[in-house]
C-alpha cells in the first residue's frame, strides 16, 4: 500500500470485528510512527495502548461516570472552540447527519443518536485503544506534534491492515482517565484512538464524507 492508498482508504471506523491484533504489529507501527516531525524534534506524545481486561476495566469505569455526569467532568480542554461557526460548523453538522442516516437514525430519534454516541465507551468494539497525553505545558505546537504522530500512526495501522478511529470524547472526563491510567498531575489527557479490523459491511463504515474542495482552503500564489 502506498501512501496515497493509505491516506484515502483511512476513515473513522465505528464498528470493529471480534478480531484480535498482534501486539507486534502495534509495536512496529508505533516503532516507525517514531519518525514523525516534531518542533525541535521535542516529541510530545506520550500513550497508553490497552486492551483485555485492562480495557474492560477503563471502559466499565468511564460507563458508570457517563451515567451520573452525561455531559461531561473535569474536561481539561474544549474539544470544539465555543464560536465554531461558517462552514467549519456546516462540516461537523454534516458529517454526524450522514453516519446517523447511515444506519437510520431520524433526527428526532434523541434516544438512538445518545445510544450511538455511547458505543465510543465500547471503542466501537475495537480490541485495542491508545490514549495519548502529554505535558500541561506544552503549547499549540506541540498539541500540533501531538496530531501529525497520531495521523502517521493511522496511516502506519492501514499499511498494516488495520483500522482506527479517533476519539476526542474520552476528554469529556479528562481527569478520570489520567486517574484511571495512572497518569500524573503534571500531564494532560488528550484523546483515545480505537484499533482494530473494520467491518466492511456495516453501513456506518461506509457513508460518504466530504471534504471541501482545495479552493476553498488553498490560494496559491507565484505561480
Amino acid at each position: 500500500m502506498n501512501v496515497t492508498e493509505a491516506v484515502t482508504s483511512r476513515r473513522s471506523i465505528r464498528q470493529f470485528l471480534d478480531k484480535p491484533v498482534d501486539k507486534a504489529v502495534l509495536e512496529s507501527v508505533l516503532k516507525t510512527a517514531q519518525r514523525s516531525p516534531s518542533g525541535g524534534n521535542t516529541q510530545p506524545w506520550n500513550a497508553v495502548i490497552v486492551g483485555g481486561d485492562e480495557l474492560t476495566r477503563i471502559t466499565a469505569a468511564i460507563k458508570a461516570k457517563a451515567a451520573t455526569a452525561p455531559m461531561g467532568e473535569n474536561m481539561e480542554y474544549a474539544i470544539y472552540p465555543k464560536n465554531l461557526d461558517g462552514r467549519y460548523e456546516e462540516q461537523r453538522r454534516s458529517v454526524g447527519r450522514e453516519m446517523f442516516n447511515s444506519i437510520g437514525l431520524e433526527r428526532g430519534d434523541s434516544a438512538g443518536r445518545i445510544a450511538q454516541m455511547a458505543r465510543n465507551w465500547d471503542s466501537f468494539d475495537a480490541p485495542v485503544q491508545l490514549f495519548t497525553y502529554t505535558r500541561k505545558y506544552m503549547g499549540p505546537p506541540q498539541w500540533s506534534d501531538m496530531g501529525m504522530w497520531l495521523q502517521t500512526v493511522m496511516l502506519l495501522l492501514r499499511e498494516a491492515g488495520l483500522d482506527s478511529c479517533s476519539q476526542e470524547i474520552w476528554a469529556m472526563y479528562g481527569t478520570h482517565m489520567r486517574e484511571l491510567l495512572g497518569i500524573s498531575d503534571d500531564h494532560i489527557f488528550f484523546c483515545g484512538m480505537a484499533i482494530g479490523y473494520r467491518d466492511p459491511d456495516a453501513p456506518i463504515n461506509n457513508f460518504d464524507v466530504s471534504r471541501v474542495p482545495i479552493s476553498d482552503v488553498v490560494e496559491f500564489r507565484g505561480f
